[in-house]
């Protein structure tokens, strides 16, 4: 939850999320963010709550939840209470989606160690033999 307890103009908003202030205007118009409150001017102004939730879809965007499944998220999201276990059930597929991205990174980070540790010996044992026979026993990376 953010610590912020008064409205914020867009600009403050994008550098807080760190994105920019046409990104914040696509996901209003792509139905992301609901519309936001504004001045009489017409600037928009964001609520501490709307805050919250730009917070949140910065998260499912950085583990790589496609702007569709944020879209629906959010329609769902819209329709209130009624539609809780649908956003649940939509989450927990994330998450499990997130976890074999996790799992395979995990994977691919070991033969990168391996690596790693292949070339640290080799370089210890550079010494040792002829440079021109020495072999990659993991040629595959």
């Amino acid at each position: 939850m953010s610590k912020i307890s008064t409205a914020l103009t867009i600009g403050q908003v994008a550098e807080t999320i760190g994105v920019s202030t046409h990104t914040l205007r696509y996901y209003e118009q792509a139905g992301l963010i609901r519309p936001v409150g504004r001045t009489q001017a017409g600037h928009r102004l964001y609520s501490p709550a709307d805050l919250d939730w730009l917070l949140f879809v910065m998260r499912l965007k950085a583990t790589g939840m496609p702007i569709a499944g944020m879209q629906a998220f959010a329609a769902l999201r819209a329709q209130g209470q009624p539609t809780m276990g649908a956003r649940r059930d939509l989450l927990a597929a994330h998450r499990d989606a997130v976890l074999a991205r996790i799992a395979e990174l995990q994977s691919n980070l070991g033969a990168i160690v391996d690596k790693i540790a292949y070339y640290e010996a080799a370089g210890q044992n550079a010494g040792a033999g002829d440079p021109a026979r020495q072999t990659d026993a993991t040629s595959s990376l």
